[in-house]
């Protein structure tokens, strides 16, 4: 039995946390598999399969480490010696395949030289995900090095392909889209046994579920809502997630008197009654790789509205959507447009699961 090793920052709520647990533990019935994070006691930890083995450098959250520590750490990530040392230790000469999860830290300590078939998997919009500064042109050039060591490159989707290849243009490793994969049952299953208690009927309701960051857009959503609001077009915002922002966006909304009608729920370790008591789903963001969120919203059904942008990918083949023009007019226009006609779900039952696993095989394979 093979064995494998993904490599994530920590299995905290997010979508490529979501993507890992549920794909380890379909793995697990073929091949000898190990999570290896930096950060521990992620919400997701309890969700794997028990004969998945976790692996962590602190058995605690990054939020959760003292100054000293995370100063430490950091400076041990940018350093190749310690670095290498940390691979050494943890990762070197234990697996047959190590897989790197995520873009960042992850991908620079699983570049580390060794004997194994590497592989670095890409969530997200390689061009913008460090955002800008030197701090992350720092990360950029360490990418730069890091992605040239591995035997293959997965994208979740075409268009983060793309702009890789834009951006590292020297890059020659193999490379090639795998879509993300979701447990449809799971999400299923998890909607039906909770509740929404905070979603309320009087009138139209969107869900948006993400991290409270600057990438997912959640300042921009506020002020289009207020506008509408103003307008007279009633309808309320609910956002499924916390994140560092929470504090400056709780401020903004307080700011332009929306407490009644945008809510800021935090963070819900099952999203998915929510998602589910919502009449329409909503992912309003600068830029995304191939969101989860998205797959989870399919599955439960829902119509969905998104602004343009990789994620788009996720819909090609899903009839009960609206893609809107990523600026605050074309939210605008959009937002507005549902609440005056209302549209109804087409019904969608397409699952892509099994082709999804095969082509994750084939890569671990090395076919």
């Amino acid at each position: 039995m093979k064995k494998i090793v993904f490599g994530i920052t920590g299995l905290n709520l997010g979508g490529a946390e979501r993507v890992l647990v549920d794909l380890s533990n379909k793995l697990v019935e073929k091949y000898d598999i190990t999570i290896f994070t930096l950060y521990g006691n992620g919400e997701f930890e309890k969700q794997l399969d028990k004969r998945v083995k976790l692996v962590s450098v602190y058995d605690r959250k990054y939020e959760e480490i003292n100054k000293v520590t995370k100063l430490k750490t950091s400076f041990q990530l940018f350093n190749y010696n310690l670095r290498n040392m940390l691979y050494k230790k943890y990762i070197k000469g234990k697996y047959d395949v190590e897989i790197a999860f995520l873009e960042g830290p992850i991908t620079w300590i699983f570049s580390c030289p060794g004997n194994a078939r590497k592989i670095a998997w890409v969530h997200n919009d390689i061009e913008d995900v460090f955002g800008s500064g030197e701090k992350a042109k720092a990360k950029q050039e360490l990418n730069k090095e890091a992605y040239l060591k591995y035997d293959e490159l997965i994208f979740v989707s075409q268009d983060n392909l793309n702009k890789f290849q834009r951006y590292f243009k020297g890059n020659k490793v193999m490379k090639r889209v795998i879509y993300n994969y979701l447990d449809c049952d799971l999400v299923l299953q998890k909607a039906m046994n909770g509740e929404a208690p905070e979603i309320k009927d009087d009138m139209i309701s969107f869900v948006q579920v993400s991290r409270l960051v600057e990438q997912k857009a959640v300042g921009r959503l506020i002020e289009v809502h207020k506008k509408l609001i103003d307008d007279g077009f009633m309808h309320r915002i609910y956002i499924v997630g916390d994140g560092p922002l929470k504090e400056e966006l709780q401020n903004k909304i307080k700011e332009l008197g929306v407490e009644e009608t945008f809510v800021l729920l935090g963070k819900r370790e099952n999203p998915y009654p929510y998602i589910k008591a919502a009449d329409y789903f909503l992912l309003a963001s600068y830029y995304e790789g191939y969101p989860m969120v998205l797959l989870e919203g399919r599955a439960l059904n829902k119509y969905i509205i998104i602004t343009d942008s990789a994620a788009r990918e996720t819909l090609i083949d899903y009839d009960s959507k609206l893609i809107l023009k990523n600026d605050e007019n074309g939210i605008y226009k959009g937002i507005k447009s549902i609440i005056e006609k209302q549209p109804k779900i087409k019904k969608s039952s397409k699952d892509t699961n099994k082709k999804i696993l095969e082509e994750i095989g084939h890569v671990i394979e090395g076919d």
